[in-house]
Parts: structure tokens; C-alpha cells; sequence
């Protein structure tokens, strides 16, 4: 039983006075001086908070047009070098916060004066390159005019005929390409960004933008920036098409996806002299533009676990500018550009991969994903695939390489056409895994170490398994390995009935094995007992896969208050666990509790057994198991086994002529008693198992998996 005492508010309200406990700004004070300065305000540390918090006499003081003009100054003009380097920013900084604090008067004197708006544009007329950290004070200052003071600032920069050309010869500030999105995606509403769209169009932001994705360009960084912005805005683009007007079109990504873009920046990746930059920042253009139309893009692995059974939505426009070009990426994987020698954790090698030979193994990937027949036909008579294999066996520890040739195979056998038939009598497909897997032996069985690329072969040689056994393909692949010669057939039996098999056994075997619950049984037993003594639960692989199931669930918000067992969650109908977790707090566990069964006797015989969880427990202690009413104490009392003591004598005594209930309020000893038997005030089991409801029926499961 509980008493609540009634407490008088009025001790504390005095306390608070007493002490003036409540804080005033320094900035007020401060304000009441005529010939106070924007930088003593800047000071103090909490203006910002002053600030947003819409404090109208220092708002009027910021608003003031000579402290506008020295914040926009400070934004936009490089600090003295003989400041001290760890203050040379702080005031720039602050003016940012101010400029872009999101407060109306703030806004609306910031993008309603001209002259203002003409010392942020001077900014972009500065020569390259820009200081990386102003860069980004003007791209937001400006990116918050874009969304807040949209109609001003945007007619602001209509009138200025340099301003994409600035903004592209800056291109390798970073901050540029968010102010180059920040027109395209926060402009509203959907007809004024039209508006926005057909200006960037008519200034020819996508042709200028391919312009410089070029073999003849040195600058790598201002070719990856390029590359990320023509990205963007296909992602972007997309994402809009639904709230754009049925009858309006986007201009920019009508003119990414045309041929005569593509086939632009095709040309600029392979004119003149081979540059990896230029191959690998064109590349990823061509890859967004081979992402499928829809929202919430999907990776590969996506689409990889869907077997590549759907096609693609892309524009045949993107794909017949590619197709010419394919002889040039298939020429890029036979004579890639030169790399120096790499020194790796499994040695030097001499000749990388490159960055440029992984991009084209993704395109082809993502090219034999379309299921075009003219881009797979081309593929097929250049002999793609066979040169990816090469390197898939060559390049053993390349995982990045493994996967996207591991996309190639998958989508040939999904594909209703003759391509399989190269791939299994041109490429030796099955030939090359069943050597690649008895070399990989031969190196085990001398000591060596597995190589690296072994799971991704599994993983082909069970899709070619799984092909041949079910599936639209299924007579076409088994002709392919019928008409292998009889001794490479046999050994793809062979190699299908025990190698793969065991392979396949060993790598669904989790985790938690039959090791693990021994060595948890065994510690349930008291050290007086032998500790050979085997343990009598049954070491079943299901209720292994189950609790493996049950660790890999993502903790969620509620863990605590839904984490348990009810006694309804428990079903008698068999003895197997076929269902897995499905969320945190749903747990079903089938199991008979039937007293003849095997599974009962079995957990009686090890509840009778003297269970010791704590090194001081005496022989004649309370059995842990015995269900018993629990009692609540009138007070909290500290556990003595994690600190001192906090109950007195005294609290006891008064609770005594009180004539207060005594049976949950007992000594210290009583106290490590019910911490010795897991039991707490909440009625919850606190030893091996925490925060679980205990009941007869999953005793041994709980203590099992816990201990």
C-alpha cells in the first residue's frame, strides 16, 4: 500500500525566487546600449537560439540594413589569414546561421534587396577556386532565398546571362551542385518550377554539365561533381514526374534520355587518349539512366532476389545510343587503363582491376537486365561474358568484381533466349566451376587459404542447379548439360550430388550449435555434481534455428515492454518449432508439457537439481522454482549486491508504530534472498533471465538460452 503526501507547490515557487534561478539573456542587456556592435552580439552564445526564438528587439537590430550588409560581407569575404585558424570562421558562421535562421523579417530584407542579392551574386565572380567552406555559406543562403523568396530570387537570377556559367566554372566546389538541385527540386509551386526547368533547359544546363565528363579534362574532381549533378537530376526527375502536369514534360531528363545526349557523352568518354575518369564518371550516367521508372529506387540485390523475372521501363532511345558504343566497353576490359602495381593484404598485384573494367562489368550487368535482344545479341558476338568470367577467375579477392559477373549469369538464365547456349558450350561455364572448385581444394588441402571468390561460385553453380530443376528454362538447360561430354557430366553430377550438397548443409548450419548448449546445460549444474554429467535436453537443430532466428531481430523502441511470453503464446498441438520469429515479441514455441512426455520428465529431473547462481548461497536456500505469491514492499530498498544499503532500522520501526504492513519490507538478508531467488517488486525473473514473464512451461527453454 502506497500513501501519497499532498506537497504545497509554494516552498519551491519560493525557492526558485529565493535563489533567481530563472535567467535572463545577456543579449538584452546588451541591446540597451546605443552603441552596441553586430560582433559583441555574435558573442554571446545564445543568440541563435534568441534568434529563432523570435526575440523582436534583437530581430529589428539584424534587420538593420549596415548589419545585413556585414553579415552578407562576412559570408562571402575570406577571413585574414593572421586570425587565429580556429576563429577565423566563427563569425562567418554565426552570420550563416542568422541569414538562413528561417525568420520572416530576416528573409524578406535578404531577398527583397537588390543590393544585397548583388553582393551573395559577386560571390560566384570570384576566380576558381573558392574557398570550400564560404562556397557553402553562399549555396545555403541562397538555397534558403530559393525556397523561402522563390519568385524574387529566381527573377533575380533570370536577369543575370552568366549566372549557369558561373555556377559550372565553380562545378568542383561541392556546394555548387546542391545550388544547382536546390533549383530543380525546391522550387513551388509545380508551375513555377516548370518555369525554372525550361530556363536551366534554354541555358543548356545538361549539354554544358556532359561537356565536362571528358577525356581531355584533367580536373578528376570537377568530372566526378558533373557526373553526381547529371545523376541527381535523372533521380530527381523522376521522383517529380508524378507531380509534374500530365501534359507538361521535364525538359531536362527529355534531354538526358534522348540519343543525341547519350550518344554525346558516349563520345566524349572515348575520344582521344583512354582516361579511367572519364569512362567511370560517363558510366555512372549510363547507369542511373538504366534505373527503372519508379519510386524508391531498388538496388541490385533487388533485383537480383527477384531472379530478373520483370522487365525494365527504359527508353529505347538510351539503349540504341549504347549499342554502338559496346565494342569500346568490351575493348576497355581487354586493354584497360594503366595502373600502377597495388600492394594487398594477400600480396602485390600487379595489374588491378581498375575502377574503370568493375563500372563496365555493372553496365553490362544492367544492359542484360533490359533483355533487350539487340544490346544481348551484341554482347554475345563480342564475347562479353566470356572475357567477365576471365576475370572472375583471375581476380579472386575482387568481391566487387564477383557479384556484378554473379548478375550476368542470373539474368542469361533467366532470359528465354540463345544466349545460355554460348554460356555453357562457348564460355564452359560448368567446366570452369568444377576446376576452379578442385583447385580451390588442391590449395586447402596444402595448407593454403580458401579463395575468395568460392561463395559467389556456390552461389552460380546453385542458380545453374536450381535453373535445371524447375523453372521456364528448365528443358533448354538440361539439353546444355546433356550434351557436355560424358566425363565433364559425370563430374557435374557428382559435383552436384556431394560437394554442392555439403557445401549447401554447411552453410545453413547456424551459428548456435549443439557445442554452445552443452556448454550452457553443463553450467547449470551445482560444481558438487560431475562435470561430465551429459545434459538431458535435447540438442534439436530446430530449436537452434529458432533461437538464431531470435538474435538477429532488430531491438525495436518498445523492446521492454513487449518483450516476454504469455501463456497463450504457447501451443500444445506438436512438439516441433516451425515457426519463425517474426517480430520481437512474438515468440511461438510449440511444446508438449504433457507429464508423460519425454521433454517433461526431462525438465523435472533438472528442476529438482540445486541450481547455484551466486558463489555465497547456502545449502537450505528457497528452490528457485517454486512459484510463490510476491509481495511489494512499501518503500525502496538498494540491492546490497550492487552498492550499500540505503534502508535503515529506523525506517523499519516507524513503518511498525505506523501499523504499516511489514510482510514486503524485510531486513538486508531478506532482501539477497529474493535477489538470490530472481524475484524483484515487479513480479518480472531478474537472475539469468531478465524482463521475462517465468512460468512453468518455458522454464527450460528460457533457462537454456539465457544462461
Amino acid at each position: 500500500v502506497f500513501k501519497l503526501a499532498a506537497v504545497s507547490p509554494l516552498p519551491v515557487a519560493a525557492m526558485f525566487w529565493k535563489f533567481d534561478l530563472h535567467t535572463s539573456s545577456h543579449i538584452e542587456q546588451l541591446l540597451e546600449r546605443e552603441d552596441v556592435t553586430l560582433r559583441e552580439l555574435m558573442e554571446e552564445d545564445d543568440i541563435l537560439q534568441e534568434c529563432k526564438a523570435q526575440n523582436r528587439r534583437l530581430l529589428l537590430f539584424l534587420s538593420q540594413e549596415h548589419n545585413m550588409r556585414e553579415m552578407v560581407q562576412l559570408i562571402t569575404t575570406e577571413p585574414s589569414a593572421e586570425l587565429e585558424e580556429k576563429s577565423r570562421f566563427k563569425f562567418p558562421n554565426i552570420a550563416c546561421e542568422l541569414l538562413t535562421s528561417d525568420v520572416s523579417i530576416i528573409n524578406d530584407k535578404l531577398g527583397g534587396d537588390d543590393e544585397l542579392l548583388e553582393m551573395l551574386y559577386h560571390f560566384l565572380e570570384q576566380e576558381p577556386p573558392l574557398n570550400p567552406l564560404l562556397a557553402s555559406f553562399f549555396s545555403k543562403t541562397i538555397g534558403n532565398l530559393i525556397a523561402r523568396k522563390t519568385e524574387q530570387v529566381i527573377t533575380f537570377l533570370k536577369k543575370k546571362e552568366g549566372f549557369i556559367g558561373l555556377v559550372l566554372k565553380h562545378i568542383d566546389a561541392s556546394a555548387m551542385m546542391d545550388l544547382l538541385l536546390r533549383l530543380i527540386s525546391c522550387v513551388e509551386p509545380a508551375s513555377l518550377r516548370h518555369d525554372v526547368l525550361q530556363w536551366l533547359n534554354e541555358e543548356k544546363l545538361v549539354q554544358r554539365l556532359t561537356e565536362l565528363i571528358h577525356t581531355g579534362n584533367d580536373d578528376e574532381v570537377q568530372q566526378s561533381n558533373a557526373s553526381q549533378t547529371l545523376c541527381d537530376i535523372i533521380r530527381l526527375s523522376r521522383d517529380q514526374a508524378g507531380q509534374m502536369q500530365e501534359s507538361s514534360e521535364d525538359p531536362l531528363l527529355a534531354v538526358l534520355e534522348s540519343q543525341e545526349s547519350v550518344s554525346e557523352l558516349l563520345r566524349n568518354m572515348f575520344e582521344g587518349e583512354k582516361s579511367e575518369a572519364s569512362i567511370v564518371n560517363g558510366t555512372q550516367v549510363l547507369l542511373t539512366l538504366l534505373e527503372t521508372r519508379r519510386s524508391g529506387l531498388e538496388g541490385l540485390m533487388d533485383l537480383y532476389s527477384q531472379g530478373y523475372e520483370r522487365s525494365y521501363t527504359v527508353s529505347s532511345s538510351i539503349l540504341n545510343a549504347i549499342e554502338p558504343h559496346l565494342k569500346d566497353f568490351h575493348q576497355i576490359l581487354l586493354d584497360p587503363p594503366q595502373k600502377s602495381a597495388i600492394l594487398t593484404t594477400v600480396g602485390v598485384l600487379e595489374q588491378p582491376l581498375g575502377n574503370a573494367r568493375l563500372h563496365v562489368a555493372r553496365l553490362v550487368a544492367s544492359l542484360l537486365q533490359t533483355n533487350c535482344p539487340s544490346v544481348c545479341q551484341e554482347l554475345s558476338r563480342l564475347n562479353t561474358i566470356d572475357i567477365l568470367l576471365d576475370l572472375f577467375f583471375t581476380y579472386t579477392w575482387n568481391n566487387f568484381l564477383h557479384f556484378q559477373v554473379e548478375l550476368c549469369v542470373s539474368a542469361i538464365l533467366s532470359q528465354r533466349k540463345k544466349s545460355k547456349t554460348q554460356l555453357f558450350q562457348r564460355c564452359l561455364l560448368v567446366q570452369r566451376i568444377l576446376d576452379a572448385w578442385e583447385e580451390n581444394d588442391r590449395i586447402q588441402s596444402e595448407g593454403g587459404t580458401r579463395r575468395g571468390n568460392m561463395g559467389h561460385l556456390t552461389r552460380v553453380a546453385n542458380m545453374v542447379v536450381q535453373n535445371l530443376e524447375k523453372g521456364p528454362v528448365q528443358s533448354q538447360i538440361s539439353d546444355l548439360i546433356k550434351e557436355l561430354p560424358d566425363d565433364c557430366r559425370g563430374r557435374w553430377e557428382s559435383f552436384v550430388d556431394e560437394t554442392l550438397r555439403e557445401t549447401n548443409r554447411r552453410n545453413t548450419v547456424e551459428l548456435v550449435g549443439p557445442r554452445l548448449f552443452q556448454v550452457s546445460t553443463h553450467n547449470m549444474h551445482s560444481s558438487s555434481e560431475d562435470d561430465d554429467m551429459e545434459s538431458p535436453f535435447p540438442n534439436d537443430l530446430s530449436l537452434q534455428q529458432a533461437f538464431s532466428d531470435y538474435q538477429i531481430q532488430q531491438m525495436t523502441a518498445n523492446f521492454v515492454d513487449q518483450f516476454g511470453f504469455n501463456d497463450e503464446e504457447f501451443s500444445e498441438h506438436d512438439e516441433n518449432i516451425n515457426a519463425t520469429f517474426d517480430r520481437i515479441a512474438e515468440i511461438n514455441f510449440n511444446l508438449d508439457a504433457d507429464d508423460n512426455s519425454a521433454n517433461a520428465a526431462a525438465f523435472e529431473a533438472c528442476c529438482k537439481e540445486r541450481i547455484r547462481q551466486f558463489d555465497d548461497a547456502d545449502e537450505d536456500e528457497e528452490d528457485i522454482w517454486e512459484e510463490k505469491e510476491i509481495n511489494y514492499a512499501t518503500q525502496a530498498k538498494s540491492r546490497t549486491r550492487f552498492g550499500v544499503s540505503q534502508s535503515s532500522e529506523g525506517g523499519s520501526r516507524s513503518s511498525l508504530e505506523n501499523g504499516q504492513d511489514q510482510e514486503g519490507s524485510g531486513s538486508d538478508e531478506e532482501v539477497n534472498e529474493n535477489m538470490e531467488t530472481g524475484e524483484n517488486c515487479h513480479g518480472y525473473y531478474i537472475g539469468p533471465v531478465r524482463f521475462m514473464r517465468f512460468s512453468n512451461r518455458d522454464k527450460m527453454l528460457l533457462y537454456m538460452r539465457f544462461q
